[in-house]
């Protein structure tokens, strides 16, 4: 058997990969992340199968489900919010199956920064504002954060940042990033991107806080901070279509 470790996306269920789709209709056994999947997204599983919320589960108990599964040669499809890349928390539970020689893969799926820069409509990335985006988080009551991952040190780049799990810590990234972004520096916070409640709230670092008060919007949001985010039309094009640039693919044509 084979443990599919899927990312969902960030919620709407046409998000999902033709291949996250196609395996979640094969499984026997579905482990969905409730909290952050909608259960639309798990509603091909085959007739029959099991089908698991495990938001009220610990690692134990989904690790024993994957156990009894592989114990029956049953795959199982463990379905993650986003890209299981990032804080998809499949790191332990990819240590546990390789103890016990459990075969696993990893398909990918659209994370939330890309799908809120789709429904905002712009790029994350424009040509001499921004070339870099940082996906980080705050730490709250989550993992402490490694030395050296402060905000304040990513702040310093300028680039886009796109902070996770900060929602109730806005005055103090507001504190910390303020002296290198300035006050007026755009701040989008999408809330449950994708979704069909989803929110975007557009504002400057210095008056998002109370925008994000006025919502009540205290979980499940992504806070998106950086220059790139205004309505730039000013700004030099991209060096990858233009004539006086040849590359390999488009060679300078000779006069």
């Amino acid at each position: 058997m084979t443990v599919y470790f899927i990312g969902a996306g960030p919620g709407d269920p046409e998000l999902l990969t033709l291949k996250a789709q196609r395996i979640i209709s094969e499984c026997p056994v579905c482990l969905y992340a409730g909290s952050l999947v909608p259960e639309a997204v798990v509603a091909g599983a085959p007739e029959g199968a099991l089908v698991m919320d495990t938001a009220p589960m610990t690692l134990d108990d989904t690790h024993a489900q994957i156990v009894a599964a592989h114990a029956m040669g049953q795959d199982v499809a463990r379905v993650h919010s986003g890209d299981p890349s990032l804080y998809g928390a499949i790191a332990e539970q990819i240590r546990r199956l390789k103890a016990e020689g459990i075969d696993y893969q990893i398909i990918p799926g659209v994370p939330a920064y890309a799908a809120a820069a789709a429904a905002l409509g712009q790029e994350l990335t424009v040509p001499e504002i921004a070339q870099s985006i940082v996906l980080t988080r705050m730490s709250m009551k989550s993992t402490s954060m490694p030395e050296g991952e402060t905000l304040e040190n990513f702040a310093r780049t300028g680039a886009t940042l796109a902070i996770h799990l900060g929602i109730r810590a806005l005055r103090e990234i507001e504190r910390v990033l303020t002296p290198h972004y300035g006050a007026d520096c755009p701040v989008v916070v999408a809330y449950r991107a994708s979704w069909p409640d989803e929110v975007f709230l557009r504002g400057t670092l210095s008056d998002i806080h109370a925008k994000v008060r006025a919502e009540k919007i205290t979980r499940t949001a992504l806070i998106l901070v950086g220059p790139a985010l205004a309505d730039i039309k000013d700004f030099k094009d991209s060096a990858l279509y233009d004539p006086e640039i040849p590359h390999v693919l488009r060679p300078k044509v000779l006069v």
